[in-house]
């Protein structure tokens, strides 16, 4: 492909917020444009972004601010903005890297202009949803609207045959392409000066068998298999020293366990590490790195550990143990304590094993980003290919009661933004009155400021009366729309 080419790449996440997806969406338009074309991020406005930094570009369109409710902004997914970005910078290709709300937008951008669309299935959107969903009416609906997003794609990618199987068991019945995940640090262990300056905080000692997770600390990762594992080391009296990276929603839970085991003197909690730097230092200080999870679909973090020659142990069948060999370059177990907890006391009795299994980790799982957004680019050309020749066929165009309904709640809450904003503006400026009535000593403006902010503060009520009955009445509208549509 010709190095003028533009593949535009869409996300509901990009830095400053950190996750998965959004680092690779920032790692393939990166290496898009360092090695092959040119690369065009397509992601929401996001409160304190600072897009200048990059060697790419970045059009971010409307959102709301919803991070205190779901953790992340909510974008607007029919943004006259992008349609004027991808015909001014000549798009040849789409890629979203989410089924949802980019999806949408990347769907109506392939309708207007002609363009092939390719998706990549990063996680277990299914178990997000029933997290976020409540309502079995409208979990299946979303799941709906979910599959007809994908099904309205040229090409689906999966970072892992897992993950492409858990789409499978959605409903979806097409093909699609495994396409890895690079990883972002160098192939080498770091100094053992490094090492040292960044671990000293803790009680490591020399020729202890030394364990690291990284990642963030929910239950469904199996870190509760860990700790009850650790457990039965501890009981046997063998030494060991467990470190866990992240934070997360179970990490007050996660830490209370540990102390209810009596682990607390073995057992570290660093919080969430963003620099690489520390990052490395671990990986190469650790001995093994433990991630029995079930739940995710690429396993990262594994080849994470594998650039710094770190094995890890993983469970049998799981999406992270694609491509590991028993004893080879990697460990596996069942998805139990007794099992994680046999498979440690048999290697922290046999430590040379460990860093054996940890050379070939780093010869037979690591990849770069560079070489894996490489291997995505050479697919490109192939999808352009059989786009221009209609191997692909005819695409279902964006319609239907559930994308009209996305479209007015996004309405919604931007009426709710802008009314509670237009309050707060309010209230503020009756209290500045006052206090500046308060500061002049002058009885009279202090009565009439007090009557003033009475008086706001009744059209405040009743504003708010207005607002609620408004949000009733539209809440009461889409429901009545997605039952139709449903």
């Amino acid at each position: 492909m010709e190095k003028n080419k533009t593949i535009c790449l869409l996300n509901d996440s990009f830095p400053p917020i950190i996750d998965g997806v959004a680092n690779a969406v920032f790692n393939y338009a990166r290496f898009i444009e360092k090695d092959h074309g040119h690369a065009l991020v397509m992601t929401p406005n996001m409160p304190g972004s600072d897009d200048s930094v990059y060697d790419f570009s970045v059009v971010r369109y409307p959102s709301i601010d919803t991070r205190k409710l779901f953790g992340y902004v909510t974008g607007y997914p029919f943004s006259p903005e992008a349609a004027h970005e991808v015909e001014a910078q000549n798009v040849t290709l789409l890629h979203t890297h989410c089924p949802v709300t980019s999806c949408l937008l990347a769907r109506r951008l392939a309708e207007a202009y002609d363009l092939p669309l390719v998706l990549t299935w990063h996680t277990k959107y299914d178990i997000d949803i029933a997290n976020a969903v409540k309502s079995k009416l409208l979990r299946e609906g979303a799941l709906q609207a979910l599959l007809q997003n994908v099904n309205a794609c040229n090409e689906i990618w999966t970072v892992s045959k897992g993950a492409g199987e858990n789409l499978r068991s959605l409903g979806y019945e097409g093909d699609y392409i495994v396409m890895p995940n690079g990883v972002d640090l160098p192939r080498e262990k770091v100094s053992d000066n490094l090492v040292e300056e960044m671990t000293s905080d803790y009680d490591l000692p020399a020729g202890v068998p030394c364990f690291l997770f990284i990642g963030r600390l929910m239950w469904y990762k199996g870190l509760r298999i860990i700790l009850d594992a650790l457990k039965a080391l501890d009981k046997r009296g063998i030494d060991f020293r467990m470190i866990f990276v992240g934070g997360g929603g179970d990490e007050r839970e996660v830490r209370k366990y540990t102390l209810k085991l009596g682990l607390e003197h073995k057992v570290f909690f660093t919080g969430a590490i963003s620099n690489r730097r520390k990052l490395r230092a671990w990986y190469s200080r650790a001995d093994l790195f433990l991630f029995p999870s079930t739940f995710d679909t690429n396993g990262l973090v594994v080849r994470e550990a594998a650039a710094s020659d770190t094995a890890s142990v993983i469970v049998s069948g799981s999406c992270a143990s694609e491509g590991v060999s028993d004893n080879k370059n990697g460990f596996l177990i069942d998805e139990n304590a007794s099992s994680l907890a046999a498979k440690l006391r048999d290697l922290c009795a046999n430590p040379e094993r460990m860093h054996a299994v940890g050379k070939g980790a780093g010869d037979e799982l690591y990849i770069s980003w560079e070489d894996a957004v490489s291997h995505a680019y050479e697919r490109y050309e192939v999808v352009l290919d059989n786009f221009r020749r209609g191997v692909y066929g005819r695409r279902d165009p964006v319609k239907g009661s559930w994308t009209q309904s996305q479209g007015e709640l996004m309405q919604i809450l931007g009426d709710i933004d802008a009314a509670g904003k237009a309050l707060r503006r309010d209230l503020v400026e009756t209290h500045e009155e006052i206090e500046s009535s308060l500061r002049s000593m002058r009885n009279k403006a202090i009565v009439d400021a007090i009557a003033s902010h009475y008086e706001a503060k009744e059209n405040l009520l009743s504003k708010g009366r207005e607002i609620k009955e408004t949000i009733v009445e539209a809440h009461e509208d889409l429901w009545e729309k997605l039952d139709r549509y449903l």
